[in-house]
Order: C-alpha cells, then sequence, then structure tokens
C-alpha cells in the first residue's frame, strides 16, 4: 500500500511539474515554498507540541565553466516534514523543487530545468533498541555523501562523482536499521548497520538520470576514530542488455587537529565477474580562521565504455553561522563531464 502512494504522488508530482511549464507559474511555487518556510521557523515551537517538524533547506550559486555561458541558478528548495510522538512509529518526507529558476548571460530567466522530486518519504518502526523497520521512499545507504548530501550539510557545492553515477541515489522498499554499542580495548564505540531491498522500481525518471531495478544491499559502519563504512549491494541498470551488477564500497571520515579527512571508494562487478566501474575521492577541510576552512579533494571515476576521467576541487568554505555556507571552488581535471563542468562555482546554502 505506502509503495503504491509512493507511486501516485511521484506520478502526481510530475505532472504538476511539466503543467506549470510557464515562468509565471514557477515563480508562484517559489514565492510559495519560501512563505512555508518561514512559517515553519516561526511556529517551530508549537510544532513540537503536536510531535510535527517541518524545516528544510535552500541554496543559490553561479556557475562560470571554462566553455559554456555563466549562469546565476536558485538550485533547490526542501521541504522536510517529520513526525515523531516519542512512540515506536515515526514518519519522515522530502520534496524538492529543483532548479527553480535560473538567469544566463542573455539576461532571460528561464524554469526549463525546473521538476519535483519526491525525494524521501517513509515510516520508522522500532522494534526495539537495536531494530527497525523502515518502509517508503528513502537514500540509499551506500557510503557517507549520499546520506548526507544536503547542500548545508557538505563542503563543496559540487558532488564527487563516483557518489552520483554507480548507485542508486534513492529506492522504494523496505529497511531494517540500528545500532549497537560496543567496547573495543576499554574504548566505548558503536556499530551501525541497514539492510535493503527495493520493494517497487522507480517508475519516474529525468532527464539522463539512470533508472534501477532489483536493488538490494547493505551498510555497515564502525563508529570510531575513523568512522569506518563499509556498503555492499546488488542492483540492475534498467536499459537494454544491462548486465547484473555487484558493488562493494569503504567510506571513512576522521579529525586530526582540527582537520576533517574523509573519502569513499567503489568497485563494481558483472555478473560475469568483468569490471562493472569505479569511483572514488579524497577530500580535506583544513581550519583557517574565523570559520574559514580549505577544501581540496582529489577523485577518479570510470565506467567501461562509457566515461572516464580525473577530477580536482580547490575552494574556500565559510562557516557564516551554523546553519548557514558560503561556498566558493574551482574544478578542473578532465573535459568529460559536462553535468560538472570544469571553472568556477560559488554558492550559498541555508538550513531551515
Amino acid at each position: 500500500m505506502i509503495q503504491q502512494k509512493i507511486k501516485e504522488i511521484r506520478i502526481r508530482l510530475r505532472c504538476m511539474s511539466i503543467s506549470a511549464g510557464r515562468q509565471l507559474a514557477y515563480a508562484v511555487s517559489v514565492a510559495l515554498l519560501a512563505t512555508v518556510c518561514k512559517v515553519a521557523h516561526a511556529d517551530e515551537t508549537a510544532d513540537e507540541s503536536s510531535g510535527f517538524q517541518l524545516g528544510g533547506y535552500a541554496s543559490a550559486g553561479v556557475t562560470a565553466p571554462r566553455k559554456g555561458n555563466t549562469e546565476f541558478n536558485l538550485n533547490e528548495i526542501s521541504l522536510m516534514l517529520s513526525w515523531d510522538n516519542n512512540a515506536r512509529l515515526k514518519f519522515f518526507s522530502e520534496l524538492e523543487l529543483e532548479r527553480p529558476l535560473s538567469w544566463n548571460e542573455n539576461k532571460h530567466f528561464n524554469n526549463k530545468n525546473s521538476y519535483f522530486d519526491l525525494e524521501r518519504l517513509y515510516l520508522d518502526y522500532n522494534v526495539s533498541e537495536k531494530i527497525n523497520i523502515r518502509g517508503g521512499r528513502f537514500l540509499t545507504p551506500a557510503g557517507r555523501w549520499n546520506l548526507l548530501h544536503a547542500a548545508p550539510l557538505v563542503w563543496t557545492g559540487t558532488r564527487p562523482l563516483a557518489t552520483n553515477y554507480l548507485f542508486p541515489a534513492a529506492i522504494n522498499g523496505v529497511m531494517m536499521h540500528g545500532t549497537m554499542p560496543l567496547k573495543i580495548n576499554g574504548e566505548e564505540q558503536s556499530f551501525e548497520y541497514a539492510l535493503f531491498a527495493e520493494t517497487l522500481k522507480d517508475q519516474d525518471k529525468e532527464d539522463d538520470e539512470i533508472i534501477y531495478k532489483n536493488v538490494a544491499g547493505a551498510h555497515f559502519k564502525l563508529n570510531n576514530q575513523f568512522n569506518l563504512g563499509l556498503s555492499l549491494a546488488t542492483f540492475t541498470e534498467d536499459r537494454p542488455d544491462s548486465p547484473d551488477y555487484r558493488m562493494v564500497g569503504l567510506d571513512f571520515i576522521t579529525h586530526v587537529k582540527g582537520w576533517e579527512i574523509s573519502g569513499e571508494g567503489f568497485q563494481r562487478f558483472t555478473s560475469s565477474g568483468s569490471n562493472g566501474g569505479s569511483g572514488a575521492y579524497l577530500q580535506s577541510a583544513a581550519p583557517l580562521g574565523n570559520n574559514w576552512y580549505w577544501l581540496t579533494r582529489l577523485e577518479t571515476f570510470q565506467k567501461p565504455d562509457v566515461i572516464s576521467g580525473e577530477r580536482w576541487v580547490l575552494g574556500l568554505t565559510k562557516r557564516i553561522t551554523p546553519t548557514q555556507l558560503l561556498k566558493m571552488e574551482f574544478v578542473g581535471g578532465s573535459d568529460h563531464f559536462t553535468d560538472t563542468p570544469r571553472g568556477f562555482m560559488g554558492s550559498f546554502a541555508v538550513l531551515f
């Protein structure tokens, strides 16, 4: 029943996005969402008494690629509604309006790339302290970035290639997850697990998005000094003659003298054992003082017979407040990734 409702909601939202093709309609949508955000912030205390919480985030930025036109974009407006009254059952949803407005060098506003995306819609049931059951649409537990990709929660405006093209960002299905306390060599630690499986294939495709099916997998994480994670998954790309894939991934994040160092790596294999694609990144955030941070990221990515290359990102990020980030970065490397062009990117993100 939940999966059918998710399908119906996504189809309806897609129809809304298509029918609202005129600029005025999108302008009204943006204004409405902004108004709701203000109301949510103002009524936060009142919502707590009923168990409902309404929040979200937004980001805007400028892209100046080496090749092509400079663009100013309202990148996204995301609304998150949750319900938790300290009982066993919890609810969470996230509706996102992607790229509602753009302005190019021709001094024209457009919304041709705008669409609604139902990123998450699920119920959590707490069976015990160590077991929770989730059903609905949720982010795929693979690595770290995919689960924390909201603009105010990540250091850069560009997303690592390895986290974007090798596995589904979200699935419609069921998941069992939980956390168990551990003591290793006298040190208090914890172990997190997530076991998931797709029960309804994603029916909605955006632009060149890859649709996956038959998704299942697991993610395990040991919370200690290095926060080591292991990702395992199986799936098929929904295209003619696509093989079945097996994927393994590793991730970590640690802090050393104020520095944050993190990384992820993924390797896919086909059911016959051949290379199905791989990617990895290593990133550091170094404090400069006054809430400024210097960002460095090195990336590699390859997909057999499709695309391969390397990327580097150098940037500055200012944490204006705990919920506001100003980001500036230069992207270089291989000139094969058109959706993440080389050049300068600046953005501002706010969490509310």
